[in-house]
């Protein structure tokens, strides 16, 4: 198993700084998802530009809606056709449309 790369202490504590503020930044985006300040399609859109949101994973994000929990956002990836693992600027334009469309009904 390869080691990996070699970091100085400024590069270490710049890369701990970076990952914190991205868990932050998830956390306050799925925080509006759970209030209802945000909804999924403009999370959709906003993925095309934000990195932070286009790095999030869909199940997650879904999750984090309300009266969505871990069961009905796995089925509505299945009935999308949307792998657990898949990011949010991985979904493509139908895929969004069904769960767009799956969503307004829940």
């Amino acid at each position: 198993m390869p080691l990996p790369p070699a970091l100085t202490d400024e590069q270490r504590k710049a890369a701990l700084e970076k990952a914190a503020a991205s868990r932050k930044a998830r956390a306050e985006i799925k925080e509006k998802l759970k209030s209802g300040s945000v909804t999924f399609a403009e999370l959709c859109d906003q993925s095309e530009t934000d990195e932070v949101v286009g790095k999030m994973k869909v199940l997650s994000v879904l999750e984090s809606l309300p009266r969505v929990g871990k069961v009905k956002a796995r089925n509505l990836l299945e009935h999308a056709g949307v792998s657990d693992t898949r990011r949010m600027q991985g979904l493509g334009k139908n895929q969004r449309e069904k769960l767009l469309e799956k969503l307004a009904e829940v």
